[in-house]
């Protein structure tokens, strides 16, 4: 009888997890999820300047229709330096305005760090010994469009 019953539940168990199709003209609701964060998909800096980089051009990724490509003008309209700080898995921890003169600017820059949608990269290799975060700058370069580059990744002026 125990026998039995173990099929029955595994039976049970099993029946459910088939995929069922969705009644006629309803379709199911999408499910978000944070995509897993697999050895593969992790890439370590060998340097801060390296790390500095891979942030920001993961930056510039999530912010594409806010960002300006080629050279800078010769008169930036607003620039604005930001520090950050990242967990040692690579969450941000905080980000904050250091100096700025455009309050437009930066709120605009405020937010194009907060656009990534996941993890930065890991960062504890490169944090000193006993810190809980890995503290770094960013600067924000702003044309007559407010349309940004980040200083890490611009060419020469």
């Amino acid at each position: 009888m125990r026998h039995a019953i173990t099929i029955l539940a595994a039976t049970v168990l099993l029946s459910a997890c088939q995929n069922a199709s969705p009644p006629a003209g309803r379709m199911p609701l999408p499910v978000e999820r944070t995509p897993p964060r697999t050895p593969a998909a992790i890439q370590l800096a060998a340097s801060i300047d390296a790390y500095k980089s891979l942030v920001a051009q993961q930056i510039m990724a999530a912010n594409g229709e806010y960002t300006f490509n080629g050279r800078l003008p010769p008169m930036l309209p607003a620039i604005v330096v930001l520090d950050l700080s990242v967990g040692p898995d690579g969450e941000l921890k905080s980000v904050h305005v250091h100096r700025s003169r455009d309050s437009e600017a930066s709120a605009a820059a405020l937010a194009a760090v907060r656009r990534v949608p996941a993890f930065f990269p890991p960062a504890g290799h490169l944090m000193r010994r006993h810190a809980r975060t890995f503290d770094f700058s960013e600067t924000f370069l702003f044309n007559d469009q407010y349309r940004f580059q980040l200083r890490t990744l611009s060419g020469p002026q």
